[in-house]
């Protein structure tokens, strides 16, 4: 499904619901070709500004949703009605739901050593029935790629979700989905930190007060650095509409 997208700081995000974001991941599940979806919070929008890899890799990327208040914020100061915010968490906690019913395989990817484990144990607990075929975390070596690659290919997922960080897992993914040959993988973030209790996730009323980032920053203060990036986002998005509105102005 060919979605609206909203050109913010020069990264194309769709317009869509989680509902639609659910089966479209659904559909290239149900395919054979590699396929990527990025979840892009304004955070990893304005990394891209300046990484041009990361910006290539999500402009080429099969779905981009809008993981974060500011990027529906953004979306809809620059004149793209962005109805909802589809988390990364969410999206994912969604396509566990319903894995079983479909036979889905999963692999985790990511994380401190045993939180994988922990996550993969939170997700049989919740989700029974669900099949996940492989787990590996995130700490690695260069010459460990080609064994991690082999792990991931025999286990045959058809879900790969790599918690590496933003741009690690984007750029990790990108790299190796073809020979991985995974039909879907989705850069997760803290996903498995939340699922295995190592990191809490901001109370209901914070999500819908879109105060997600300032719980994170209470939780963990060596974020307010990275958490800086939400007002220099705001200020780029509405320098970067002049900048549209000028260029329409002067044909």
């Amino acid at each position: 499904m060919n979605f609206r997208k909203a050109d913010i700081l020069g990264i194309e995000v769709a317009s869509l619901t989680m509902q639609e974001a659910v089966a479209e991941a659904e559909k290239f599940m149900d395919g054979t070709a590699p396929r990527l979806i990025a979840t892009a919070n304004a955070e990893m929008i304005m990394r891209a500004t300046h990484d041009d890899e990361l910006k290539n890799i999500l402009n080429t990327a099969d779905l981009v949703v809008p993981d974060g208040a500011g990027t529906v914020w953004a979306s809809n100061y620059l004149g793209i009605e962005m109805p909802e915010r589809v988390a990364g968490f969410d999206l994912v906690q969604n396509l566990f739901a319903n894995a079983p019913a479909k036979k889905r395989r999963i692999f985790f990817f990511g994380s401190a050593p045993g939180v994988a484990e922990k996550a993969k144990a939170k997700a049989e607990k919740d989700f029974p029935g669900i099949q996940i075929v492989g787990v590996r975390d995130g700490y690695f070596k260069p010459e460990d790629e080609l064994a991690i690659i082999e792990q991931i290919k025999k286990a045959q997922p058809d879900l790969l979700l790599a918690a590496l960080g933003v741009p690690k897992q984007e750029k990790w993914l990108k790299a190796h989905m073809e020979e991985i040959g995974c039909p879907l993988s989705i850069g997760v973030g803290g996903t498995f930190d939340v699922m295995a209790g190592v990191m809490k996730r901001a109370p209901l009323w914070m999500q819908k007060a879109k105060l997600e980032w300032l719980f994170r920053g209470m939780l963990q203060p060596k974020r307010i650095g990275r958490l800086m990036a939400l007002p220099r986002f705001v200020f780029a998005v509405k320098a970067y509409k002049k900048m549209v509105n000028k260029k329409a102005l002067n044909g």
